[in-house]
């Protein structure tokens, strides 16, 4: 029979897999060329459920899939040939594990018996990715009795990638030649489609008892880490926030700053009067800020000065953990709860537990006023400063837009300057490990979504490292804003530079014309210089459409010089605030 031919029996081997994917709900591939992988890039370019993107380095093509699958809440395919190939996708692999998100590694690979004796293009495909991934399957090569069985493979790991830990799943496909069909194929028609669904832990009843009983009564706190946890967390959180009187200490990335839930509770500048404590826990005529309980959600803030706040506290912490994703117990936990968070939430306020004291909530409201207050990112230099920049862009997103930050000082400046608003905006950031590799890849994928405006806000050592990625770029509106600070500006902030080494060895500044990359990849180019031509220079590119990149430069020591006046003005506004408090 013409299908039992080898390169026949490859498509339909390899279209029998991608089948089951998409009839579990799977609709995206990201490809990158290659000829081992041929059949898998065939079958998807043959399923009508299918979107392809090509993306020719295959980093680049991970970053992308992993925004693509963070932006839809599916699982996305990424397809690389043998060899060297799929190495290329580890650190989207070790992000995507460590933020929960499914992605599908279909690697190609060369036939038994070319491995071990030095075949080329051949290595141990087997072992790439170690304990990142939720599962690891080989089918071994194409075999016309096994092709059920691959098709519901293929359902299989999709759920894997989903549930009960989202992450990422790989199935090695070991493919003889010829790889491409001897002469057409009949393909079976698509399966019915069945969407894997995500599973919804609800809380066990002794630990939310036991959880009843650390909050009720006593001043406690909620902090919601660098994970969005959607919407209906959004409403529920801030519910049972009402209830017990507390403060909600929110990281950007919760994306609790912006919405239409309640923000009553929300405090955003936890960062800078915390940081003004010295030992975080001031004696105010009696009052204190230190918690008797905290009930933490997500993965841990950005936020040093919080970090050192929850660790001197010393106070029970209640983890949300509904994927059981943390094995080892951060100081402090007391307890640990494999729940869904908004369904925590529902379930701890339907207990109607007793709010804390009175004033609880008020004491850190009075701080975050002193903060706001001094926070003006005024000045009457006309230099570009992050957060007169964070100011006017966030004022200018139109509700409903996404904005993707880059680690290191990005994601910190947002922290310290982004404040709360009623519209609803999606804030984004590779946290899982904290690179600064792939960011503009998995930015480019995640404005793949319907959102009225997609803006990226990287520091030059990120926008170098992912360079390539902007390949992706073409055809889409997009804003890439640069802050050029020339090198690793966080190191200005950390011991390292005092040392006579720190040009080398940490600010590694690149030196680099970005012009010319902006005219490599097609993108519109803009050069920022003034703290007044910014916002024209936004609206310029809004305006335009397509993808554009906006390279504002940053002098480095004004910045940090401002952002020290800041701190030193709340410092000095908090020791006034306790002083003028105590009997």
């Amino acid at each position: 029979m013409p299908e039992q031919r080898p390169g026949a029996g490859n498509l339909l081997w390899a279209y029998a897999l991608i089948d089951g994917l998409a009839g579990a709900g799977v609709t995206r591939a990201v490809i990158s060329p290659g000829a081992r992988s041929t059949p898998l890039v065939l079958a998807c370019d043959a399923h009508p459920a299918i979107e392809i993107s090509v993306q020719v380095d295959e980093r680049c093509a991970a970053f992308l899939a992993l925004g693509l699958a963070r932006g839809g809440g599916r699982p996305v395919i990424l397809i690389a040939t043998s060899g060297s190939a799929p190495a290329h996708w580890y650190p989207a692999v070790i992000e995507a594990s460590h933020s929960n998100i499914p992605l599908i590694l279909l690697s190609a690979d060369r036939p038994p018996e070319l491995h071990g004796w030095g075949a080329n293009q051949t290595t141990d495909q087997q072992r790439l990715f170690g304990s990142h991934l939720r599962a690891f399957h080989d089918p071994g090569p194409a075999d016309a009795d096994a092709r059920e069985r691959l098709r519901q493979l293929g359902g299989r790991v999709t759920r894997q990638a989903l549930q009960p830990h989202p992450g990422p799943v790989q199935i090695n496909l070991p493919l003889r030649e010829p790889l491409i069909p001897e002469s057409p194929v009949e393909l079976p028609r698509p399966s019915a489609v069945t969407v894997a669904q995500r599973p919804r832990p609800v809380p066990e009843t002794d630990l939310l008892e036991a959880a009843l009983a650390l909050v009720s009564g006593q001043p406690g706190m909620i902090i919601c880490g660098a994970t969005d946890l959607g919407a209906p967390f959004a409403a529920a959180v801030t519910r049972l926030a009402a209830q017990l009187q507390c403060p909600i200490l929110a990281d950007p990335l919760s994306n609790l700053r912006f919405g239409r839930h309640d923000q009553t509770a929300l405090i955003c500048y936890y960062d800078a009067f915390l940081d003004a404590f010295p030992d975080a826990f001031p004696d105010a005529g009696g009052e204190t800020l230190k918690p008797g309980w905290i009930l933490r959600f997500g993965a841990l803030p950005v936020s040093k000065p919080l970090l050192r706040y929850m660790e001197g506290s010393a106070a029970p912490v209640i983890l949300c953990d509904p994927y059981r994703q943390w094995p080892v117990a951060a100081p402090h936990t007391e307890l640990s709860l494999a729940a869904d968070p908004a369904l925590l939430c529902t379930a701890l306020g339907a207990r109607a537990p007793t709010p804390g004291p009175a004033d609880w909530l008020e004491r850190f409201r009075r701080f975050e006023r002193i903060s706001q207050q001094r926070m003006s990112a005024e000045t009457r230099d006309d230099r570009p400063f992050e957060g007169c920049l964070i100011r006017q862009l966030l004022e200018r997103l139109p509700d409903g837009s996404l904005l993707f930050s880059g680690n290191s000082m990005p994601i910190r400046q947002l922290d310290s300057w982004s404040g709360a608003a009623a519209k609803r905006l999606h804030i984004h950031a590779n946290r899982g490990v904290s690179g600064i590799d792939g960011n503009l890849s998995t930015f480019i994928g995640l404005a793949d979504g319907d959102h009225p405006l997609a803006v990226a806000l990287l520091g030059d050592l990120a926008f170098y490292h992912d360079m390539n990625g902007l390949l992706a770029a073409a055809g889409r509106d997009l804003v890439i804003i640069l802050l050029n600070n020339d090198g690793g500006g966080i190191f200005g902030y950390l011991p390292q530079a005092a040392l006579e080494s720190y040009q080398r060895y940490w600010n590694t500044a690149t030196h680099l014309d970005f012009q010319h990359s902006a005219a490599l990849y097609g993108l519109a180019y803009q050069r920022v210089t003034r703290q007044s031509a910014f916002q024209p220079a936004l609206e310029q590119a809004i305006d335009a459409g397509g993808p554009q990149l906006i390279e504002v430069m940053i002098e480095r020591e004004f910045s940090i010089a401002h952002h020290r006046h800041y701190r030193q003005a709340v410092a000095e506004a908090v020791a006034g605030e306790v002083g003028d408090r105590k009997p």
